[in-house]
């Protein structure tokens, strides 16, 4: 058997992962999130674009230049402005990359670029050797590869690697391709491109037919050597290749890819639900390796074979992907080193301060369940550290709900601002619910919309956490808020004020 080769993890969930729609991150949100991945083991973080906005600007420069231990890359289109940008962002990194990228498929030459591809090859080639004049590491993107002619493919690629391009990225950037097809692309531009030896092939697929995973496997079957990917999948439209499908796909079936990565893949289930509570972004129950159904069995048969022999009806172990061996672990006995060693164990990294409060609400809930679960726990840190419960701006202090059939449903709310004024109203709706958004309303002087309203278990039991996310409309801009409490009213009013906070902040 060949040698294993490893493949280049180059995670885009700051950059493509944020351009979906309801994802996007203030600056502490990612600074958070790109240690989360430092943690992980990506190769190389796409930390933004840096010319898109200056926050994007601000991400990129405060990131690359505070964090090590992976290599840093910012995205720029093939002009002067762009990679001038990009280097400024990037110029203080222990190791940058600069990303750039030009369209090549002839549908957007013609309706996007309006350019031929003689003007192509000569702006590919003149953005790759500016970036080259600031720092070795280049990566370049003929976007809309799948759907680029391959004469012309083929030409570009070489122009690109000739200028300085170490690292060529294919991508398909509208989901458009198959895996056979994406596969004899990767095969025909080792065979067709005389210099290609001197890059590492790489590999962006999105998911619009639900195929980016298996095109990202077809690649690096065909001697790509790098996959770009985001955690849960997230980015535009229907999202990217989902980086802990791809590395468990590599890692599970190494006996036929015969593939390795860096990555810490205990990691991926804290990573997956920190991006969530970062997000508001829910992953489906049957996602694979992350969703919360990945490793539960219900079926008689199954769980039958699972008592007598676990790989049954397993190939994964739930502990090599972050997931604790079993749900229920502590009770309303338990310290708070027991508690803090199990946040460490699900990859938080707590402050005194922090664990102090989690271990005050923990307290709370283990005196209203008989039974305190992972996802409890999960629930409770992420209300302390990304939820409305904070010393600043608005928050809960108390509620009175009255709904009775045949009459109209009362909210009496009662809020404090800053710790300090204690504001209360009362207001009518179509339901507890509407009558609490309209409560808020009163108090905070806002007015928003109601654009989306969740809400699910957190965990097991009829005295589970219940977790409700909200998405608020607000002068033409809509914020997501999250609230979690054993009561759906509680949450959901936790998840208004939330968003409200973000309103103001």
């Amino acid at each position: 058997m060949s040698e294993t080769r490893n493949i280049t993890i180059f995670d885009t969930t700051l950059r493509d992962g944020e351009q979906s729609p309801g994802c996007s991150m203030n600056l502490a949100e990612k600074l958070e999130l790109a240690q989360a991945l430092i943690n992980l083991g990506v190769d190389v973080m796409e930390a933004g674009f840096p010319i898109a906005s200056p926050g994007d600007f601000e991400a990129v420069r405060e990131i690359s230049s505070t964090m090590q231990g992976t290599t840093f890359c910012g995205l720029a289109r093939c002009s002067d402005k762009d990679i001038d940008r990009a280097w400024e962002a990037l110029q203080h990194a222990e190791r940058s990359r600069i990303h750039v990228f030009l369209a090549t498929s002839a549908i957007h030459r013609e309706f996007k670029l309006k350019m031929n591809r003689e003007q192509i090859i000569a702006r590919a080639v003149e953005g790759v050797s500016r970036a080259r004049s600031y720092c070795d590491d280049i990566e370049f993107s003929p976007e809309d590869a799948a759907r680029t002619e391959h004469d012309f493919l083929c030409e570009v690629v070489e122009a690109a690697i000739t200028a300085g391009a170490s690292t060529i990225n294919i991508p398909d950037t509208v989901g458009y391709a198959t895996p056979q097809q994406m596969g004899k692309t990767i095969s025909m531009l080792f065979n067709r491109v005389p210099n290609i030896d001197k890059a590492v092939i790489s590999i962006h697929c999105h998911n619009d037919l639900g195929l980016a995973v298996a095109n990202s496997l077809a690649a690096v079957q065909s001697g790509a050597g790098q996959i770009e990917c985001t955690v849960n999948g997230i980015g535009e439209r229907a999202g990217n290749c989902s980086l802990e499908e791809v590395v468990m796909a590599l890692k599970t079936r190494q006996d036929f890819y015969n593939l390795e990565t860096n990555i810490n893949t205990q990691r991926l289930v804290p990573t997956s639900r920190l991006l969530t509570s970062i997000t508001g972004m829910a992953v489906q129950r049957n996602k694979a390796i992350v969703g919360q159904n990945a490793f539960a069995h219900e079926a008689g048969i199954h769980q039958d074979g699972m008592l007598k022999e676990r790989t049954t009806y397993e190939i994964m172990r739930p502990e090599d992907v972050g997931l604790a061996k079993t749900d229920l672990v502590l009770g309303k006995h338990s310290g708070r080193a027991a508690l803090g060693d199990r946040a460490r164990e699900l990859g938080y990294q707590l402050d005194a301060e922090q664990l102090q409060e989690v271990f005050d609400e923990f307290k709370k809930l283990a005196d209203k369940k008989k039974e305190i679960y992972e996802g409890d726990i999960h629930a409770l840190i992420q209300q302390r550290i990304h939820g409305g419960e904070t010393e600043n701006g608005w928050s809960l202090v108390a509620f009175d709900v009255k709904a009775t059939s045949g009459e109209t449903p009362i909210c009496k709310l009662t809020l404090t601002r800053d710790g300090q004024e204690i504001i209360e109203e009362v207001a009518e709706g179509d339901g507890p619910i509407d009558a609490a958004f309209w409560a808020v309303e009163k108090i905070t002087g806002l007015e928003i919309t109601c654009k989306d309203y969740q809400v699910r278990s957190a965990t097991l039991g009829r005295d589970a956490i219940g977790e409700v996310l909200v998405e608020i409309e607000y002068q033409g801009t809509v914020y997501r808020g999250r609230g979690t409490s054993t009561d759906t009213v509680e949450s959901t009013i936790k998840a208004i004020l939330d968003a409200v906070n973000r309103i103001e902040s």
